[in-house]
Order: C-alpha cells, then sequence, then structure tokens
C-alpha cells in the first residue's frame, strides 16, 4: 500500500510550497500562512491600490530631488502668485517658489516623519507592551499607570508643549508624536501577550527551561504583534497629519522648508484668492493618508484569523 500526504489546496493565484508524496510523486501544493496572507491581502483592491500609492510616494521621497522641476527653495520675486502653468505646474506660491517642486520636496518629509515616529512608537510600546503583558503584577500596574498619564494628554497639545521646549525640527516633531502614542501600542501589545502567555506552547517552552526572554522574543511576540502591525499601517497617515497640523501652527518644521503643513498656512490667507496655494498640499496629504488607510484596512482583513 502506498502512503500520501495530506495537503491542503491552495486558492487560485495563492503561492505555494512544493510538496510530495511519500514515494516522490508530486502531491497537491500546499500553502502557507504567509502565503495566505499575501493572497487575502491581494484579493483586496483597495488595499493594493493603497500599495501602490504608498510604493508611489516611496519613490517620490527617494527620488524626489533628482525630479523636481525647480529648486524648491529658491525665490524668484519676479514671478509670485503665479497660475499653474506649463512652467509652473502648480503654479508658485508669494515668494515665486515652485510649487510642485515644493510639494515633491514635502513627501520626503512627510515619509520621513511618519515612519520614524510609529517606528520609535512601536520599540517603545512594544517593548513596554511585553513587559507588563508578561510578568503581570507590579510590573503591569506600573506601566499601564504611566500609559494612563500619557492618555490623559491630546496628541497635538503634548506635542506643543515638548517642541516648545526643546525647538522645532523633524527630530523634536517624531520624538514628540511617538512619545505621545506609545501608550495605544502598549496596551494593545498587554492584551493579545495575556491570551497567549497562557498557551501549551508557552507552557512548554517554560517546562524546558527557556529564559523569559527567549519565551516573549521567540513564541509570544510573534503571536501577538499582528494588532500592532494593523495600527502602524493605519497611524502613519495619522502621523502625516498630525506634522501637517503642527506646521500649520507654526510649531512644527521650520517655515521656509518646503513641508505640506506650511504650505497649507501661506495658503490659508489667500483662500479664494489664489487656491492653487492649499489645493494642491491639501491633496497630497488626503493621497498619503488614503493609501496608508487602504493598505491598513487590507492588513487587518488579511492577518484575521477569523476569515481565514
Amino acid at each position: 500500500m502506498t502512503d500520501t500526504t495530506k495537503t491542503e489546496a491552495a486558492p487560485a493565484g495563492a503561492a505555494a510550497e512544493p510538496a510530495t508524496t511519500a514515494n516522490g510523486e508530486a502531491a497537491i501544493p500546499k500553502i502557507t500562512q504567509w502565503s495566505e496572507i499575501r493572497y487575502r491581502f491581494m484579493q483586496n483592491k483597495l488595499a493594493v491600490a493603497g500599495l501602490f500609492i504608498v510604493v508611489f510616494l516611496f519613490l517620490i521621497a527617494i527620488f524626489g530631488p533628482y525630479i523636481t522641476p525647480h529648486d524648491p527653495y529658491h525665490q524668484d520675486l519676479l514671478q509670485p502668485l503665479q497660475k499653474p502653468s506649463a512652467e509652473h505646474w502648480f503654479g508658485t506660491d508669494d515668494l515665486g517658489r515652485d510649487l510642485f517642486s515644493r510639494v515633491l520636496a514635502g513627501t520626503r518629509i512627510a515619509m520621513i516623519v511618519g515612519f520614524s515616529s510609529i517606528a520609535l512608537t512601536c520599540v517603545i510600546g512594544v517593548v513596554l507592551g511585553a513587559l507588563a503583558g508578561y510578568f503581570g503584577k507590579f510590573v503591569d500596574t506600573l506601566i499601564m499607570r504611566t500609559a494612563d498619564i500619557f492618555f490623559a494628554f491630546p496628541l497635538l497639545i503634548g506635542a506643543i508643549v515638548i517642541i516648545l521646549v526643546v525647538g522645532r525640527g523633524v527630530l523634536p516633531v517624531v520624538i514628540s508624536l511617538a512619545l505621545f502614542s506609545w501608550a495605544t501600542v502598549a496596551r494593545l501589545l498587554r492584551s493579545s501577550i495575556l491570551s497567549v502567555r497562557e498557551m501549551d506552547y508557552v507552557n512548554a517552552a517554560r517546562a524546558l527551561g527557556a529564559s523569559n526572554g527567549r519565551i516573549i522574543r521567540k513564541h509570544i511576540l510573534p503571536n501577538s504583534m499582528t494588532a500592532v502591525m494593523v495600527y502602524a499601517a493605519f497611524n502613519i497617515g495619522t502621523a502625516v497629519v498630525a506634522v501637517a497640523s503642527l506646521s500649520f501652527l507654526g510649531v512644527g518644521v521650520s517655515p521656509e522648508v518646503p513641508e505640506w503643513g506650511n504650505m497649507l498656512a501661506l495658503g490659508r490667507g489667500f483662500i479664494g484668492v489664489e487656491n492653487h496655494l492649499w489645493l494642491f498640499p491639501s491633496f497630497a496629504i488626503v493621497l498619503t493618508v488614503l493609501g496608508f488607510v487602504f493598505v491598513g484596512d487590507g492588513l487587518r482583513d488579511a492577518l484575521d484569523p477569523k476569515l481565514r
């Protein structure tokens, strides 16, 4: 009698690992967890559209200095407030600076601040959330009560206070946004770890003498990071809006820096007169936020085990 290996059929279009029977014959390919996640994500048309937007923004952020038709800092006082034209696609601002070049340059700042602030937020939140969820008791109480203190501060108000103390710039904005956002990540991860830490494979690792650090790193975090990944994807767009809001209020990056919030602050005084000053930066912000929201929504659906 010939032994065969039972395998699960993969959905059409999903990447699969080759499998063979015991006698070397080809068998139905077996799908892996990550290939199924990738397949479910790619089936979501809005998620794919969001991914294209994010990749497009990344390319602009990387290659923007090489494709801008004009120097975003160059002032031409002979051509202020020009309407969109073949020479200046988005027009010029009150100092004659090319608005199209400044919008492209603002993409780099938005990507740097968005990803850096969320990365720092996740590092702080994951470390503290893992400690709180795994050890519990006094450690849990101390970290969660500290998180409650940061929850009490509105994000923009807390960021403004930090920036006024340390000064304006990209780095202070990144630090301030992360400082008042880590509590959400810590609480999300803690709630996931509370259900994972009592699983049989975690108890087996303890029984085999694995250290607490190894258990957290190898067994608990990989099975608890879904909510954090979705949060990160959604909130990169939130960070982009936050830095634009801070600059709009006059406490973000320096006014001469080509940043979308600075452009909106300038265009505020020309609403109804020179609408191109605020229209194009606003569209850039909306497009960026939509891209990351679509990606986050697709990740949430793809990573949800109930849907799989």
